[in-house]
C-alpha cells in the first residue's frame, strides 16, 4: 500500500481509504468490525466517517456508524494503529443531531456534535476533523446548479472565524488533532486559508468532494489549490455511488443495491450520464478490464488525490476495490478516458 502525506500535517494516509458510511443501515456492526479487520491487514490506517452516518440519514441510525467503529476500538485496541477521520454537519434543516433543532456551525453546536462522536467512537481524540458541508448556502451535491442570486448576498451563516476559532479550542484540547472540508468550493478553501494565515488559526488539510470519471469538477479550480496549497483531495463517490460499476445499466437495479433500495441515485442519473458510463463501460472491455478497477484506478493516481475513499457493503467488494491499488493504468488508457472525458464532460456535477 501506498501512503501520501496528508496536507501539510505530517500524517501519512494510505491512498485507499476506507468509507464507513453504510455500517448501520446496509450493515451489521460484524460485517463492518470484518471490514476494517481486512483494511487494516492490507494496509488501509485510513477510516473515515462522520455524525450523519449511516446513509441514507435518518434520526432512527443516526451515529450508527460511529457507534460501530466504537466497538471496534474497543475490541480489538487498535486506536492508534488507524488515522481517524469524522464530520460535523453543516447547516441543516434536519433536526434531529441538535435535539429537536437544525443544525448549524455554531461554537456550542460544533461542541456539542464533537462530544458525541467522541463517545460513539469510543476515543477522546479523532485526528481529521472535517465540516462535513459549508454552513453558507452554496450549490453542491445532486443540485449543483439550483442557486438563487438571494443566497449568495445572505449574511445568514457563521463566519469563517468563528468556525475556525471553534475548532481551533477543540484542537488545544487535544480532541482534534488537524482540520478539513468537505463538499468545498474554491471560494470557501481559499477563504478559510486566508484567516487561517491572517488569524493564526488551524489551516484546512484536505477537502472530501467527489470525484470520478463523469464528475471531475475538481480539476477546473480546485486542484491548482491542491497543488499551490498543499491541501490534498480525499475523494469520495469514486464510482458514482456504484453507477461506474456497470450495475446500472440499461436500467438495472439488482437486488439489496442502494439505489434499487433506496433511490437516491439522482446525482448520477442526470442526461448524459448513461451515454459516458457506457464509453467508460466500453473502454474497459476494450483494454480488458473490469469497469470497476479502471474507475478506481483512474482516481487512485491523480495527483491532486491524497486518499480515494472507497465503500463496500459485501466482502467481495470491499476485497475488489482495495486491490485496485496495485493497478497503474498506462498511457494509452489514460489518453482514451480523456477522449471520452471530451465527448461526456462531467454529466454528473
Amino acid at each position: 500500500m501506498e501512503y501520501r502525506t496528508l496536507g501539510r500535517t505530517g500524517l501519512k494516509v494510505s491512498k485507499i481509504c476506507l468509507g464507513t458510511m453504510t455500517w448501520g443501515q446496509q450493515n451489521t456492526e460484524a460485517e463492518g468490525h470484518a471490514q476494517m479487520d481486512y483494511a487494516l491487514d492490507h494496509g488501509i490506517n485510513f477510516f473515515d466517517t462522520a455524525e450523519l452516518y449511516s446513509i441514507p440519514p435518518q434520526a432512527e441510525t443516526q451515529g450508527s456508524t460511529e457507534r460501530i467503529i466504537g466497538t471496534w476500538f474497543k475490541a480489538r485496541g487498535a486506536r492508534d494503529k488507524v488515522i481517524l477521520a469524522s464530520k460535523v454537519v453543516g447547516r441543516t434543516p434536519m433536526d434531529w443531531f441538535r435535539n429537536g433543532r437544525p443544525a448549524e456551525l455554531s461554537k456550542a453546536d460544533m461542541t456539542y456534535a464533537l462530544e458525541q462522536s467522541l463517545k460513539r467512537l469510543q476515543t477522546d481524540y479523532i485526528d481529521l476533523y472535517q465540516l462535513h458541508w459549508p454552513d453558507r448556502p452554496m450549490p453542491w451535491g445532486s443540485n449543483p446548479t439550483h442557486y438563487k442570486q438571494a443566497e449568495f448576498e445572505s449574511d445568514h451563516f457563521h463566519s469563517f472565524q468563528s468556525i475556525l476559532e471553534t475548532l481551533d479550542g477543540f484542537i488545544k484540547a487535544g480532541k482534534v488533532r488537524h482540520i478539513g472540508l468537505s463538499n468545498e468550493s474554491a471560494w470557501g478553501t481559499m477563504k478559510f486559508l486566508h484567516e487561517s494565515e491572517a488569524r493564526g488559526l488551524p489551516r484546512m488539510a484536505s477537502i472530501q468532494n467527489a470525484y470520478n470519471l463523469i464528475n471531475r469538477t475538481y480539476e477546473v479550480a480546485l486542484a491548482e489549490i491542491t497543488y499551490r496549497e498543499q491541501i490534498g483531495l480525499l475523494a469520495y463517490s469514486p464510482l458514482a455511488q456504484g453507477f461506474l460499476t456497470g450495475k446500472y445499466r440499461n436500467g438495472a437495479r439488482p437486488e439489496g443495491a442502494r439505489t434499487t433500495l433506496f433511490n437516491r441515485g439522482q446525482r448520477y442519473e442526470k442526461p448524459g450520464s448513461a451515454e459516458a458510463i457506457e464509453a467508460y463501460w466500453k473502454l474497459a472491455q476494450d483494454v480488458g478490464m473490469d469497469l470497476t478497477t479502471m474507475a478506481l484506478a483512474y482516481v487512485n493516481d491523480r495527483p491532486f488525490v491524497t486518499s480515494n475513499i472507497i465503500g463496500a457493503t459485501k466482502m467481495d467488494q470491499l476485497k475488489h476495490d482495495i486491490a485496485s491499488a496495485t493497478v497503474t493504468l498506462s498511457q494509452d488508457v489514460l489518453d482514451k478516458i480523456d477522449a471520452i472525458h471530451q465527448v461526456h464532460m462531467n454529466p454528473a456535477p
